[in-house]
């Protein structure tokens, strides 16, 4: 006990200075004035805290803070971190943050159908790591097992969304959080749903990404789902020509025949090799798997991509056939000048 409390206990004021300071802290709650940062070293003692917090002008009564922060058991249960309060922040407001660790996070945002590859960058100003290091940690395939998905890697499992990070977050706490987010997609409807269609999680997973980055508009997802069920289950190649370019490496402007031929041996060149591949080539989102895992009802097996990225899905290769000279006389107008929409075609 520090002097000064013994003094106030020794001359009976302690039950007086323990009503006073519950009476203060109850006198406001969320603050309305300027915003103050304050940083909490890791290891600091409560009574550096209260002295930091006095010397931003948060509390002005410190002995009186230190004895409410005591009463209520929180002088030893606050967290590190870097915090913001507000000018009138009540106390209970601040302890609370304090020991619930309520610091201030970043927003951090993996866009939907993104690869690995594409995620290096932003994981490392995240985390504070090297570029080099979060490859080094994407890349190993050994992951996957660590982190419960069905692999072959990390690729497709880390999920699409907005995230709130404190700074100073450790590379494996992202992951985990982008892991728990995808965990999560998997209710036990989706699970049953799975289970009906005849896949497994991995196949469903990497047709979703085959749809994700085949997609302009994210209503026709489930059509676009539809013709790769309806090839798989006729046995017949995918032909997806996003699997072709993430066996190249990354986007072309044209797919050329001879960069075809180049990966022939790849088992992502869905064009040359049977089957769906052996993973996903991106992060599917919620709407991708979910037309995935809900094809529409349909007998589609081709489509062709129209100026404004919609597309003509037909069921014989005649109907794909017309549909293509039709979209190719549509994009001929278009760099003709005829239509002002800045779109390349894309046949499947």
């Amino acid at each position: 006990m520090n002097r000064p409390e013994a003094r106030l206990r020794r001359s009976g004021l302690g039950v007086g200075v323990m009503i006073a300071a519950t009476l203060l802290a109850g006198c406001g709650g969320a603050g309305t004035g300027a915003e103050t940062e304050l940083i909490v070293p890791s290891g600091a003692t409560f009574a550096e805290v209260v002295d930091t917090l006095t010397a931003r002008g948060l509390v002005a009564r410190p002995l009186f803070f230190r004895v409410y922060a005591r009463l209520r058991g929180d002088d030893t249960q606050v967290r590190s971190g870097r915090y913001t309060f507000r000018g009138g922040d009540g106390w209970g407001t601040m302890l609370d943050a304090l020991v619930a660790g309520r610091v201030v996070t970043v927003p951090f945002t993996i866009p939907e159908g993104w690869t690995l590859r594409q995620m290096v960058d932003r994981l490392a100003q995240a985390t504070g790591e090297s570029p080099e290091a979060v490859r080094a940690y994407l890349d190993d395939e050994a992951q996957h097992q660590r982190w419960g998905v069905p692999g072959p890697g990390l690729e497709g499992y880390l999920f699409p969304d907005t995230y709130r990070f404190a700074e100073g977050s450790s590379l494996e706490a992202v992951i985990e959080a982008m892991v728990d987010r995808y965990q999560a997609f998997w209710t036990p409807e989706r699970r049953e749903r799975l289970e009906a269609l005849g896949l497994t999680e991995r196949e469903v997973v990497t047709l979703a990404s085959i749809v994700q980055a085949e997609a302009r508009v994210s209503e026709e997802m489930p059509s676009i789902a539809s013709v790769y069920h309806n090839r798989v289950l006729r046995g017949w190649r995918l032909e997806a020509d996003p699997t072709v370019l993430y066996a190249l490496g990354g986007p072309r402007e044209r797919l050329l025949y001879a960069a075809i031929d180049s990966v022939a041996n790849n088992p992502y060149n869905t064009y040359r090799q049977e089957g769906i591949p052996p993973g996903p080539i991106g992060a599917p989102g919620e709407a991708a798997l979910d037309a995935t895992l809900n094809p529409v009802d349909a007998p589609f097996l081709f489509f062709v991509a129209r100026p404004g990225g919609r597309h003509v899905f037909t069921r014989t290769l005649a109907e794909h056939n017309r549909a293509k000279a039709q979209a190719r006389r549509e994009f001929d107008a278009l760099q003709r000048g005829q239509v002002s929409e800045d779109v390349s075609e894309r046949n499947n």
